[in-house]
C-alpha cells in the first residue's frame, strides 16, 4: 500500500513539472520558489523590526521567532526521514545544502507566514499570502525540487505551527 502511494506521489509530481521549453514560466516559478527562502525572510524581518510602525513589531517578532523554530523542526524531520529529492537539474543550492525533500521547509514557512498573518486579523494581507504560498508550493513541485506529498505535509505543518505559535504568543 505504501509503495503504491509513493509511486502515485512520484507520478503526480512528475506530471506537475514545468516543461524545460517553458522558459518564461520556469523563470517566474524560480522567483516564487526562492521567495520563501528562510534567509530572505529572516533578514527582511530583522530589517522590518527596526523600520516598521510600532504596532507591527509584535507580529514581526512572532514571525521571526516562528520561522526560526519551524526551520529547526523541519530540518530535524528531514534528517530523521531522509527522503531524497526528485531527480532534476534546477535548485542546485538546495540539492547540495539540503539533499532531503520531506517535508518541504519552503511550504511549511509559506503556510506558517500566511497562517500567522491571518490569525493576527490582517485578512487582506493574509489572503494575498495564501495565494503567494500556493504559488511557492506549485513552483517547488514544478521545478522538481519537491514531491507533492512534501508540499502537502510541509504546508500542514506550517499551518499547525502558526496556530501553536500564535496561541502561545498571545
Amino acid at each position: 500500500m505504501l509503495k503504491k502511494l509513493v509511486l502515485l506521489d512520484q507520478q503526480t509530481s512528475r506530471r506537475l513539472r514545468i516543461p524545460a521549453d517553458r522558459a518564461v514560466l520556469r523563470r517566474g516559478a524560480s522567483i516564487f520558489a526562492h521567495s520563501a527562502d528562510s534567509w530572505f525572510w529572516v533578514a527582511g524581518l530583522i530589517i522590518l523590526l527596526f523600520t516598521a510602525p510600532p504596532h507591527w513589531r509584535s507580529t514581526l517578532l512572532l514571525l521571526l521567532i516562528s520561522i526560526i523554530l519551524t526551520a529547526i523542526i523541519i530540518l530535524a524531520s528531514k534528517f530523521a526521514i531522509k527522503r531524497p529529492r526528485p531527480e532534476g537539474l534546477w535548485g542546485t543550492i538546495y540539492r547540495k545544502s539540503d539533499p532531503h525533500s520531506f517535508p518541504s521547509g519552503h511550504a511549511a514557512r509559506a503556510g506558517l507566514i500566511a497562517g500567522i498573518i491571518l490569525l493576527t486579523g490582517s485578512t487582506g494581507l493574509g489572503l494575498l499570502l495564501v495565494i503567494w504560498a500556493l504559488l511557492v508550493n506549485y513552483a517547488r513541485i514544478g521545478l522538481g525540487v519537491h514531491y507533492l506529498s512534501d508540499i502537502l505535509v510541509g504546508t500542514l505543518i506550517g499551518i499547525l505551527l502558526a496556530g501553536v505559535f500564535y496561541t502561545v504568543w498571545v
